[in-house]
């Protein structure tokens, strides 16, 4: 498995492993939810600039992206393993480099919206539930937490 900053030729094959971390696999998300929370795949150019505006780690095996996390200013904004890749450390490994560029850019703490799914990973990092929040969506509703991690001194 190979981590590394994601490029622009990456952004679209991205959006797909987005797509297939909601959509497949076990999940506490009905399918009507999951359909409500991303109904299609995100490529193209709206895409591919809000990922161009944040830091973008991807981990991939061969050619073949298997997993990613942005970093936006002091915030974790998306973060999505498929199915297949899940349980290897991938969530740490994309985590740490974005760690390091949040320190480096003064922050003293990281946040994140986690769906149900990702909130043990990211409490695994050390992150802790500020609060649980729904949030509506093409007429469904899903449930999240708003989570933050002090960086300290590190």
């Amino acid at each position: 498995m190979n981590i590394r900053n994601a490029q622009l030729a990456d952004y679209d094959p991205l959006g797909r492993v987005m797509y297939d971390a909601i959509h497949q696999g076990v999940s506490p998300y009905t399918q009507a939810q999951r359909q409500a929370w991303l109904p299609e795949v995100p490529q193209g150019p709206g895409w591919q600039d809000k990922l161009a505006q944040q830091v973008v780690m991807l981990a991939e095996m061969g050619a073949e992206p298997q997993g990613f996390m942005t970093l936006n200013g002091a915030e974790i904004d998306l973060a999505f393993i498929r199915v297949q890749a899940r349980g290897q450390g991938l969530f740490r490994a994309l985590f740490a480099p974005l760690e390091a560029e949040a320190r480096a850019a003064g922050h003293k703490e990281l946040t994140c919206y986690a769906s149900l799914m990702a909130q043990p990973a990211f409490q695994a990092l050390g992150f802790e539930i500020v609060h649980h929040e729904e949030v509506a969506r093409h007429g469904q509703t899903l449930s999240r937490a708003y989570m933050t991690r002090p960086l300290g001194a590190g």
